[in-house]
């Protein structure tokens, strides 16, 4: 009786769909809000179990930290594997499918897989974002609203998936801006826009904000030294910045989409090879996280530090590298978690470097490095996902940094420059090709 009611309203009137869209963007908001407080509680229990530890044997403690974390990580490969392999890797390139009727969205076995899979992969120790689950789940949250509905309209549930999506986005940054533009500009081929569906997706993003605030906390999610205002003769400085990242960020994509084409001839020899795969990662990340934390994890961690000049040139070049490789494998590897943060910390440490560099030969631009930190984090984010707006905008929500607005653009923009210069693929497109390329062979 109800859901004949929300079917004739719906067809009325547009306010049932922003309706829908409130509850939508809130549960997303809640269940993300219950995915960060996890994860925190998993990774502070992984900081300090060898403090915690009863046993005397730092051998013995360093391998049962393996063990677990293999365990957690064999766990998290085979969700995927055996329940639904479309929750493996970030999901987005899936949600971008479903907008175009070309993937489905089981959202009754993603829902759980995503949750309990991606808590057990992140929390092992594995260089991963929490965006990928918090999309995905907020994808697969505005199916399930429709399904349960029955909304017909096929417009009506894109619009619905999509609002779930940006509410995700908005859940894992808190930021609702860059959750509302994600949706206009990574997902511009797929999505239908129309008045309803964009005022939709603005509802969802603003809704699930409200419920991460309450929940968590309204405060910016990285507490790095707000920067001053750049001068402006030291504008070039980020445009080559900008074109180093591109170069950067394509190479980077390159060698993802590599490594998910090796590794997927891989597990297809044997069934057991992708759940191995995840257990040796994820123990061997989370061992890496207790001996030197810096290398392992999504990266947020060492941001703060990054920007305050804590790590000498080398020492940083060096942790640069082995993130960047990781980063790389962990993601290729197939493991329900996202590349945003790894992304942003990967960019952090490298406009350090860029810093460390320029420094000394422009003394007089007095620029700090905190500034270089968060324009190398938008301008890899803009090469590697190839959304310049919705880097600078998170960037900007998750640090504060809005007075560094005009040489976040440039930098972007000179990033996406040259990453479409060098005729690099957007990642998340390029993933989606590729599984609806394997899908049809099957």
């Amino acid at each position: 009786m109800i859901t004949k009611k929300l079917q004739r309203l719906q067809e009325r009137s547009p306010f049932i769909i922003l309706f829908l869209a409130a509850i939508v963007g809130a549960l997303t908001g809640l269940i993300g809000s219950l995915f960060q407080l996890s994860l925190n509680f998993i990774i502070n229990w992984h900081k300090n179990f060898l403090s915690n530890s009863l046993i005397t044997s730092a051998f013995i403690n360093y391998f049962l930290i393996f063990l677990i974390a293999a365990f957690m990580g064999g766990i998290a490969y085979y969700l995927v594997k055996r329940y639904a392999p479309e929750s493996s890797g970030s999901g987005i390139p899936e949600v971008e499918g479903a907008l175009i009727d070309l993937r489905p969205i089981r959202w009754c076995r993603v829902l759980p897989v995503k949750f309990f899979g991606g808590l057990a992969a992140l929390g092992s120790g594995m260089i991963l974002g929490r965006e990928g689950p918090t999309v995905q789940i907020g994808a697969n949250l505005g199916k399930m609203i429709s399904d349960t509905c029955k909304l017909k309209n096929k417009d009506s549930q894109h619009t619905l998936i999509a609002t779930g999506a940006g509410a995700g986005i908005t859940t894992a940054f808190n930021a609702p801006l860059g959750g509302i533009l994600f949706i206009i500009e990574e997902m511009h081929d797929e999505f239908t826009y129309t008045k309803t569906s964009i005022k939709a997706v603005f509802v969802g993003c603003i809704s699930a904000c409200f419920t991460y605030q309450l929940m968590i906390n309204s405060a910016p999610i990285l507490a790095i030294q707000i920067p001053d205002s750049v001068p402006l003769n030291s504008l070039w400085l980020f445009i080559l910045l900008g074109l180093i990242l591109g170069s950067i960020g394509s190479f980077s994509n390159f060698l993802i989409l590599r490594t998910r084409s090796f590794l997927a001839t891989f597990y297809n020899k044997n069934k057991y090879n992708f759940i191995i795969t995840g257990a040796l990662l994820a123990g061997s990340f989370g061992l890496l996280f207790s001996l030197i934390s810096e290398l392992a994890g999504d990266g947020f961690n060492i941001i703060p530090k990054v920007a305050e000049g804590f790590y000498a040139f080398y020492p940083l070049l060096l942790i640069f590298i082995f993130r960047f490789f990781a980063t790389v494998f962990c993601f290729g590897s197939g493991a329900p978690g996202g590349i945003f943060s790894p992304t942003m910390a990967l960019g952090a440490v490298i406009g350090v470097l860029f810093g460390f560099l320029i420094q000394p030969i422009f003394p007089h631009y007095n620029i700090h490095l905190s500034s270089f930190t968060i324009l190398a984090m938008a301008g890899l984010f803009a090469a590697t996902i190839r959304a310049p707006l919705t880097g600078i905008v998170i960037v900007m929500e998750m640090t504060n940094s809005y007075m560094l607005i005009l040489p976040l653009i440039l930098t972007c923009a000179a990033a996406t420059f040259m990453a479409q210069t060098l005729g690099a693929s957007p990642l998340y497109s390029a993933i989606l090709q590729t599984t609806l390329k394997n899908n049809n062979k099957k």
